[in-house]
């Protein structure tokens, strides 16, 4: 490695230590901090982060004297994992590089072949995955003009789905700025096929962030009906707001606190979706650094929010409307636990079998999503 970057490498590493930052955020507060840094030197700097980030504990299980970040650098640079995956000698959970708690927990709740598939999933580069707004093109013209251009190939499962082989800075294409595509995971794009929605219809998105589940269903929508974000984070919503503006989508309004608690939406919506915050395992792969962060007590106070938020957007669903529980985790704690906990307490029912996905290398990350309805 470069003594440039072998440095930028080394500062990053040592200050990320002590940050609260996830990883993709610090790195690019660094970059902008560090202009001298060109792309090229950027791309493998973050390249090495990253896979040391992925395997650090096979790194320090192998390093020799005190385990240092320059250990780690020179180390990583030799290392084949696959080398060490059948090797009975060194701990499984040290082979898959995941802290033994988190391994621990992942053995109990999805057992240890998932577990296993799971970690070495999470141990690969995520898929570049865009979603095709069809209120201003269509995926044939979009892959038309690209496919000579770039490495991109079609989506298996989300007829909306593009996929890049290589990273390119998206925001600076001109269809990008015309609002024909945004970026989204393939699995996220299934999440938001699951709201099968009629153009009369009012919906609320109840968790809405930026926006990116909206942006996914609202063509169907064809601007009539009514769609409502919601988030407790205001500045969320201003980012769903361009957004949404670029894509053209014009039958949408952010939600405040005192408009949500008016009780003028109640018993109105045809769809709610909820899109709940959660431990995130399924695309932990974007955020290695999680793995080394995850404490188990999150997941019983992730739980416990989850029903909260359920309990909150229920009385805006109509008597006829649905609900759906989204989340991005593989934990079934998250998931199925939590759905069966939803249709006894408040006599629901599914209206659908619910989604899955799981990590896999090169494919979608992992997402769950169950449609519920009132019992007849």
């Amino acid at each position: 490695m470069k003594p440039f970057r072998l440095h930028h490498t080394l500062q990053i590493l040592e200050s990320f230590e002590s940050s609260t930052l996830p990883l993709d955020a610090f790195l690019s507060s660094y970059f902008r901090k560090n202009k001298a840094v060109g792309s090229k030197d950027r791309k493998e700097i973050c390249e090495t982060i990253y896979g040391i980030t992925r395997w650090k504990a096979l790194l320090d299980y192998h390093c020799k004297g005190p385990v240092t970040w320059n250990e780690r650098i020179s180390l990583y640079s030799t290392l084949r994992p696959s080398e060490y995956a059948q090797d009975a000698t060194i701990p499984l959970h040290i082979r898959m590089s995941c802290p033994k708690h988190l391994f621990d927990f992942l053995q109990n709740s999805i057992g240890e072949k998932k577990a296993i598939d799971f970690c070495l999933a999470s141990n690969t580069k995520a898929p570049v995955t865009l979603r095709v707004n069809p209120l201003k093109t269509t995926r044939e013209h979009l892959f038309t003009a690209w496919k000579n251009r770039f490495p991109v190939s079609l989506c298996e499962k989300s007829d909306l789905g593009l996929i890049f082989h290589q990273k390119i800075n998206f925001f600076a294409l001109p269809e990008f700025k015309k609002g024909l595509f945004e970026i989204q995971d393939e699995g996220s794009q299934l999440v938001a096929k699951h709201l099968q929605i009629k153009p009369s219809d009012h919906i609320l998105d109840y968790c809405a962030g930026s926006g990116g589940k909206t942006l996914a269903f609202a063509h169907l929508t064809q601007n009539q009906g009514q769609i409502y974000l919601y988030d407790i984070r205001p500045h969320m919503l201003i980012q769903a707001k361009k957004r949404l503006k670029r894509a053209g989508i014009q039958n949408a309004q952010q939600l405040t606190e005192k408009k949500l608690k008016s009780n003028l939406l109640k018993n109105k919506m045809d769809w709610i979706l909820l899109d709940v915050p959660c431990s995130g395992s399924g695309t932990m792969r974007r955020n290695p650094d999680m793995k080394w962060r995850f404490q188990l007590n999150s997941i019983e106070e992730l739980i416990i929010k989850q029903r909260d938020i359920f309990e909150k957007a229920l009385p805006f669903l109509k008597k006829t409307g649905k609900i759906v529980y989204a989340t991005c985790s593989i934990f079934p704690e998250e998931n199925e636990k939590q759905i069966q906990y939803f249709i006894e307490k408040y006599q629901l029912e599914l209206a659908e079998p619910s989604f899955s996905s799981f990590p896999e290398k090169g494919k979608m990350d992992g997402f769950f999503a169950a449609v519920l309805k009132q019992k007849i």
